[in-house]
């Protein structure tokens, strides 16, 4: 979500004709889209803002902003710690960000005292539609022609959060729920394969509530299996992700719709987080272990090869050793393919940091030890079964060395194999040769003939 709100601004600040420059050392604006998941990520963030404010007293004119969650949960406070910042933007005021910055730049080409910082946290009706903005590469002459395509996109469908969980600060930094309109997101999609996007990832902070209270239950099927029936039908899109869902979004009809919409991929990020049922209730989580284990279950009777990544946090206050014993059952039961494991850690104005007992932190250390070992062993074996096999993977471009390309299959494994250029965009067959924990590694098969 952060990823595609920066680029969108980003994109934004382009149209304005502000140049996006490749190294923060020659740059003249900088600006820190930040998040508040946990205390760790605002810290990071305000210790880079507190280095960059050093660039002023060498650079006068130098402007740094922070966007985003932390923006929106400290508001004027950050400067505190902050005291040169020259932009403070909340997260339903990221498309006013080109304004404030034209703004200041008009006052000091003026010679005009810049004043107090710019803050803007407010809500504002309407703000998810205008994270709708994409950045291609070919525009600030960073190359061109076939290797600079995006080949796949984020596409922000909703924002905000009415589920309240207890460890969470999402719904203060995001705010209530609100989705753009279906109409919207289709042109949007129908746009990016225009593009030559091939991929899209619809995204959300709780996806799949989509428009449940903007548009009506058709047949038993919800808005969100609606839209993504629509991106379904749009020519040129060739595969469909999203994230972040919730377990009570798995109706029978998204589920349904692993079986019927060939162009949805076979790979579900399913937030577990807890699974006794006596901690998930203290979560203010709505579901129980049973549920959760029956949506795994009827995910993969529709599809046998279904990937599933999960977000799990252990050492909640008042976990015991059985809750533990009971989320690694499940844990091991659900077989994941990938795992964001967590330590609970105190996040301030959540209800959960004002609960008692409090988990010791080198038992939070075992707990999250032991997940990880279980989920290293599981990757593990699934790649390793994927050798010898042949996988469809979608070419995006060349890997990090410059020297081969990357692609990802359809259950979203990275892939690194040798190609032409041209390629990039297309789906290929992949003879997979060798696989470590999370890549695989593999040649082409084109025409029936291993190149």
């Amino acid at each position: 979500m952060n990823e595609r709100d920066s680029e969108a601004v980003a994109a934004m600040l382009r149209a304005r004709g502000y140049r996006i420059v490749v190294d923060e050392n020659d740059c003249d604006i900088l600006l820190l889209n930040t998040c508040s998941v946990r205390d760790a990520a605002e810290q990071k963030a305000i210790g880079k803002a507190g280095y960059l404010q050093q660039r002023k007293k060498k650079q006068p004119d130098f402007v740094l902003g922070i966007l985003g969650c932390m923006a929106q949960n400290r508001g004027a406070s950050l400067l505190e710690q902050l005291p040169d910042l020259d932009l403070i933007v909340g997260t339903q005021k990221f498309h006013q960000v080109p304004g404030y910055l034209d703004n200041l730049q008009a006052a000091r080409a003026a010679g005009v005292p810049i004043g107090e910082t710019i803050v803007d946290i407010g809500e504002e009706a309407g703000s998810q539609n205008t994270i709708k903005d994409h950045l291609w590469p070919e525009a600030d002459g960073g190359g061109g022609g076939e290797e600079a395509r995006s080949v796949s996109a984020f596409v922000s469908i909703q924002q905000g959060c009415n589920m309240d969980c207890a460890f969470c600060i999402v719904p203060k930094t995001r705010g209530d729920e609100r989705s753009r309109p279906m109409e919207a997101i289709v042109a949007e999609c129908r746009a990016l394969a225009e593009r030559g996007v091939r991929e899209v990832t619809l995204l959300g902070q709780i996806v799949t509530s989509y428009g449940r209270r903007d548009y009506a239950h058709t047949g038993g099927v919800t808005p969100f299996v609606q839209l993504l029936e629509q991106v379904h039908a749009i020519d040129g899109i060739e595969r469909i992700r999203f994230t972040s869902p919730h377990p009570r979004g798995f109706k029978d009809d998204l589920v349904a719709a692993y079986g019927r919409l060939p162009k949805l991929c076979g790979y579900v990020h399913l937030p577990m987080q807890s699974g006794s049922d006596r901690i998930l209730r203290a979560m203010n989580r709505p579901y129980t272990r049973a549920r959760y284990k029956e949506i795994v279950d009827a995910l993969r009777a529709v599809q046998p090869e279904m990937y599933f990544s999960t977000d799990v946090i252990v050492g909640f206050p008042g976990e015991t050793a059985e809750d533990f014993a009971q989320t690694r059952e499940l844990f091991e039961a659900c077989n994941y393919d990938m795992a964001y494991i967590f330590k609970y850690s105190i996040r301030t104005g959540t209800p959960a940091a004002t609960l008692g007992e409090q988990v010791p932190d080198d038992v939070k250390e075992g707990r999250n030890q032991i997940l990880l070992d279980i989920l290293q062993k599981n990757s593990l074996r699934r790649t390793a079964g994927l050798v010898g096999t042949v996988e469809e993977v979608l070419v995006e471009g060349r890997d990090k060395s410059g020297a081969r390309f990357t692609g990802r299959t359809r259950g979203n494994r990275v892939c690194v194999f040798d190609a032409d250029p041209r390629l990039i965009g297309t789906r290929v067959s992949l003879q997979i040769e060798r696989a470590s924990v999370s890549t695989l590694y593999g040649q082409l098969v084109l025409a029936g003939v291993e190149t």
